[in-house]
């Protein structure tokens, strides 16, 4: 930075803040670090006393963070999104759809560790809303090498870091099961359940049947769903290892190709996840009856957004997997299912 006289000082970029206080009125930055000084400026400055400056002296081989954050934007936004205007070096984005925000961890990491810069996002693979914040980015300094920002780039690659997928399944298909539903004993509670977790997200129940504990009627039921158009297939009891239940057999047998029989999640652990082609099928353990929040509201949005899921990201959730059962629930807004994903 060098020191030049106020007066000369239009379209120089202060170096610092520059306060303003009135005893008992005011006592504010009346312009930032960064501000661009206009002509306008100069009465105001020479008010408060400001007969010289520091200002950012220029060099070629650096960038003002305002245009520094211009590049981290690039290396971030992607569809389904919005950015705000760069303010004090800092740009930040915001969904413009229901969806589920998406973060390549790797890459944000090793951007994030080249120092200097920073971009901070919301956990990925859960639900936003339109108009909720999603990440915001600056550098550190007022000015930075442009050979850094070029690395960034580099580090980066060649697509966005995030991505905000919108739900693209909307079509269901719901295998109630267990004997005493299907002869009437019991009503079926589990149903309505997931009538409302799916209604999040816009997708509705298309095909619905009740099944005893026979493993070869659950099984033609998951065909038959999937042979009428059900963009997912949801079975819903039957999942413990009492010798009735017989749902992962009957998911098994329907020629769907099991992910996972089990999660690191609690509630939740009997969770089964198969895909019979690019359809889905879930075997949902009765906990998701009864208990607020379980892996299926971390799973299902994911699963809705088109997103197809491999053992290793069910195995990643142990870390976080566990409900805190909170008095009030703030879900998705909570720890529940962020495990670190690197």
């Amino acid at each position: 930075m060098k020191l030049i006289k106020t007066e000369d000082a239009v379209g120089h970029i202060l170096c610092h803040d520059i306060t303003q206080i009135i005893k008992d009125v005011k006592k504010d930055a009346v312009f930032r670090k960064g501000h661009i000084v206009t002509a306008e400026d100069i009465p105001v400055l020479l008010s408060m006393g400001k007969e010289n400056l520091y200002v950012w002296e220029y060099n070629e081989n650096m960038l003002h963070e305002n245009e520094a954050a211009e590049i981290l934007l690039k290396l971030c936004m992607n569809e389904n999104m919005s950015r705000s205007a760069v303010k004090e070096g800092k740009i930040e984005l915001t969904a413009d759809i229901d969806g589920v925000f998406c973060v390549d961890s790797k890459r944000l990491l090793a951007v994030n560790s080249l120092g200097e810069m920073m971009i901070a996002s919301r956990h990925g693979g859960f639900p936003v809303k339109k108009g909720d914040k999603l990440a915001g980015m600056r550098v550190i300094p007022l000015v930075i090498e442009k050979e850094k920002m070029r690395r960034a780039e580099k580090t980066a690659g060649d697509k966005p870091l995030f991505e905000l997928k919108p739900y693209i399944l909307k079509k269901a298909a719901v295998i109630t099961t267990g004997s005493e539903v299907y002869k009437g004993l019991i009503n079926d509670d589990f149903t309505p359940v997931i009538i409302e977790k799916l209604a999040e997200y816009g997708a509705e129940i298309t095909y619905h049947a009740l099944c005893s504990d026979d493993s070869a009627m659950i099984t033609e039921n998951i065909n038959k769903a999937a042979a009428d158009g059900a963009e997912l297939v949801i079975c819903t009891g039957g999942m413990s290892v009492d010798p009735d239940d017989r749902t992962p057999l009957a998911i098994k047998n329907s020629g769907a190709e099991v992910v996972t029989y089990g999660a690191p999640v609690l509630p939740g652990a009997m969770f089964m996840l198969a895909y019979k082609g690019d359809v889905p099928v879930m075997g949902l353990p009765g906990c998701v009856m009864y208990s607020g929040r379980t892996v299926f509201d971390i799973v299902l949005p994911r699963i809705l957004a088109g997103i197809r899921l491999c053992a290793e990201d069910i195995y990643s959730l142990g870390e976080g997997g566990l409900c805190l059962s909170c008095k009030s629930c703030i879900f998705p807004d909570c720890g529940f299912g962020k495990g670190v994903k690197i």
